[in-house]
């Protein structure tokens, strides 16, 4: 099992959930931007499908689905009730990232501290309460 499995084990078996480190969106560059954006969406996939690999024998899965549209790259993972957009607006020449968790667009917008982030992304929207 990778070292990943063994933490969504970890939670299964009652262990806390760590939470994500975000920081302010800011403006880069679009081929920063975008760039990041691929990273992080590449390690999402691996991530979900080695999650999935253990949560397949519990039943719900985490999905994960491309959503981007006109002037944005975007990607939507989600688990039960739960979902975090992140997505990269580009105009122009720059591009920001922003994170979005559950339906709550933040007043000031917020993006993952780093790739290794998402990580506890996931893991948080594997923990967090349902809602009915």
């Amino acid at each position: 099992m990778t070292p990943f499995m063994l933490e969504v084990q970890s939670l299964l078996d009652g262990e806390e959930s760590p939470e994500p480190a975000t920081e302010p969106a800011t403006a880069r560059s679009v081929a920063e931007a975008t760039d990041e954006q691929v990273i992080i969406r590449s390690l999402a996939e691996q991530m979900v499908s080695e999650a999935n690999a253990i949560l397949r024998e519990r039943g719900e899965v985490f999905s994960l689905v491309d959503d981007s549209g006109d002037g944005e790259l975007a990607f939507t993972v989600g688990f039960a009730d739960r979902r975090a957009r992140i997505r990269t607006a580009i105009a122009g020449r720059e591009g920001v990232a922003q994170l979005m968790i559950g339906d709550q667009l933040d007043p000031e917008p917020k993006r993952l501290a780093g790739g290794e982030e998402l990580r506890a992304l996931l893991l948080s929207l594997l923990t967090a309460p349902v809602h009915h």
